[in-house]
């Protein structure tokens, strides 16, 4: 894919393709700081460094949802970037921890492509995101 469009659409999407997301993004104690306060998310876990190093990971952990977040972002320019609406999120899961200094990527798996049912003019494309 030419990485200077944005987007793609319905018919640029194969069944089983694998679309590794760039850039990256590794997180800093300011980007957790602000998504914490942003959205209210003031557990200690996230934003005291004393009372994190008393937990069971030893520091601060990245608030999950910026996580979600930059993974579904990341994924905007090769997936979603003509796309109307994002429908559905099915499962969200956190398998590891997230610490400050870490480096997040995103891969996203085409399950599905068809056309829409109840839109002759647009399509659902279904994904899974790692």
């Amino acid at each position: 894919m030419n990485k200077t469009i944005y987007g793609r659409f319905l018919e640029d999407f194969v069944v089983g393709e694998v679309i590794r997301h760039s850039p990256g993004k590794t997180v800093t104690e300011s980007d957790n700081n602000l998504f914490c306060l942003l959205t209210m998310n003031h557990h200690p876990l996230h934003l005291d460094r004393e009372y994190a190093a008393k937990t069971q990971y030893g520091q601060r952990v990245v608030v999950g949802t910026l996580v979600f977040s930059l993974a579904v972002g990341m994924s905007v320019r090769d997936i979603s970037g003509k796309a109307i609406a994002n429908l559905d999120y099915e499962e969200v899961r956190h398998t590891a921890p997230v610490f400050i200094g870490d480096t997040i990527s995103a891969v996203s798996e085409v399950l599905a492509v068809r056309e829409s049912k109840s839109r002759a003019d647009r399509g659902v494309v279904r994904v899974r995101t790692r």
